[in-house]
């Protein structure tokens, strides 16, 4: 079965060795290409391939967007994610948005020949266990963020010392609060989150700096 692809990276020498390598596979045709996620749908579209190789970081945005934007408008494209690092955050938003597979840059060539070949036949490289796994992640990170919704400022703010591990002395003179107002704003606060001890509210503040710090990271480089 011929197989013809679409390439979007943002490093040319990376496409040409991409195309180099799918090209020696006589049934592969690469069918067009770009490097910017700016329009790249619209390209992907117009080439009609049957898989689009997608590089999941990009100066202007993120191939994992365009993922959704092809899936979205045309889901008989198959998407590959193609990136120089593994992480969790991209791969669980790669499955929501529905990409057929998760590879990283360090593949053998013949390996990302079969890949290809195996998401335009219509399977998936992600496996069923990592699937739910990032889905048990994802809902998990969702009612976290619901928790602290239901948290006023002050009580956010006495999260984060409580995860800092200030006893609620020194959260008290740090916030100008008498010790047991401290007590009561952090009663309140285990209440709101369904949590019994200080240990456990500690332990999900870090968790959510975590996840804003790898957020944070994901973010394009803003242009000058």
């Amino acid at each position: 079965m011929s197989v013809r692809v679409f390439l979007l990276d943002d490093h040319e020498v990376v496409r040409q060795g991409v195309r180099r390598v799918l090209e020696s596979d006589e049934d592969i045709e690469v069918v067009g290409e770009t490097g910017t996620a700016a329009g790249a749908a619209e390209a992907i579209a117009a080439a009609r391939p049957d898989v689009a190789v997608l590089d999941v970081r990009l100066p202007d945005g993120s191939g994992i967007d365009v993922c959704r934007d092809v899936r979205s408008s045309h889901p008989e494209i198959a998407c590959l994610m193609l990136t120089s690092f593994s992480d969790d955050e991209a791969l669980a938003q790669a499955v929501l948005a529905g990409a057929s597979g998760y590879v990283l840059k360090q593949i053998r060539g013949n390996e990302l020949v079969t890949s290809v070949r195996a998401v335009a036949a219509g399977h998936s490289l992600i496996d069923p266990a990592t699937t739910r796994r990032v889905l048990e992640e994802l809902r998990r990170a969702h009612e976290e963020a619901e928790g602290v919704e239901r948290l006023t400022p002050r009580e956010r703010e006495i999260l984060d010392l409580i995860a800092a591990g200030r006893t609620n002395r020194q959260i008290g003179t740090e916030l100008y609060l008498a010790e047991k107002t401290v007590k009561n704003y952090v009663s309140n606060l285990l209440a709101k989150l369904g949590m019994g001890r200080r240990s456990e509210a500690a332990a999900y503040a870090a968790r959510l700096a975590e996840r804003r710090a790898l957020l944070a990271r994901d973010q394009p480089p803003s242009q000058a």
